[in-house]
């Protein structure tokens, strides 16, 4: 089964504890994977260009660093990483209670609104109404952090309650099954436990350096896909057996398998180092 990597997924992965991207070493990853020397110049200027990345210096001798908003957002996905594999283990159990956040940014303030509502979503918020989201995870800083950054704190309002009710629909279950797209979610993880499953086989064979990089990259790219647009929902909440615990468990021993060969590998997702020790 083929995977599309983007080229950005590369630099993503390359990215050290300080935030540091070494050229020469994400030329060589690139190469491996058939990348052109053009695709990676091109991914860089845009990465530049969205204000995620600046650059010192010219070619394979340059140095990457990411910015300090680019570095502030991708904080929550090393926490969420670290929280899944917990959630997944049962050592994080659901205690009955939904937040809520409502906010009525006005017109003015239209393109803080959306940037709310983009944050809220990504953070895996279910819309109820118009401006009023819930979560069955106790995200209230995590809300407040992109409020204040966005300038829009005053506007915002935080509840939590035991009782939720829509229309006559109570019972938890029902009403995830109602606010998720859990179908959808459910076929990403799907197909993310079957690109694992392929890796894991070939990860028991003799593999090249080449094979062991393009495997990692691979299964980076397909996690982000299913992870990304997962609220990560309580078991409870949940069909049983859920495939999205299957597929990241999947991914967990293709890792385990991958750093036996650490040795052969550059540092790889070094700045997941810790979240990933969850998956081991």
């Amino acid at each position: 089964m083929n995977v599309e990597v983007p080229t950005r997924t590369v630099v993503e992965a390359l990215v050290r504890t300080d935030g540091k991207v070494d050229a020469a070493e994400l030329y060589e990853v690139a190469d491996a994977l058939g990348m052109s020397d053009q695709q990676v110049r091109l991914c860089i200027k845009r990465l530049v260009a969205e204000g995620k990345f600046t650059v010192e210096g010219r070619g394979r001798r340059a140095v990457l660093s990411m910015t300090p908003q680019a570095r502030r957002a991708a904080e929550p996905d090393i926490e969420f990483v670290r929280f899944m594999y917990r959630q997944d283990a049962g050592e994080a159990q659901w205690d009955g209670m939904w937040h809520l956040v409502a906010f009525a940014v006005p017109e003015s303030q239209r393109p803080a609104r959306d940037a709310l509502r983009d944050a809220i979503v990504r953070l895996g918020g279910a819309a109820l109404h118009g401006g009023l989201y819930v979560s069955p995870h106790d995200w209230e800083d995590l809300v407040e952090r992109e409020a204040v950054h966005l300038g829009v704190l005053p506007s915002v309002t935080f509840l939590t309650s035991t009782d939720l009710r829509i229309g006559r629909e109570r019972v938890p279950a029902a009403l995830a099954a109602r606010l998720w797209p859990l179908d959808e979610i459910a076929a990403r993880h799907q197909r993310l436990a079957e690109v694992a499953r392929v890796r894991l086989r070939r990860l028991t064979e003799g593999v090249s350096r080449t094979d062991l990089l393009r495997i990692a990259v691979e299964l980076a790219a397909e996690f982000t896909r299913a992870v990304e647009p997962d609220p990560l929902l309580p078991p409870v909440l949940l069909p049983q057996p859920w495939i999205g615990t299957q597929a990241r468990a999947l991914v967990a021993r293709c890792w385990e398998a991958l750093a036996a060969h650490a040795s052969e590998l550059p540092a790889l997702f070094r700045m997941y180092d810790d979240a990933v020790d969850v998956l081991r």
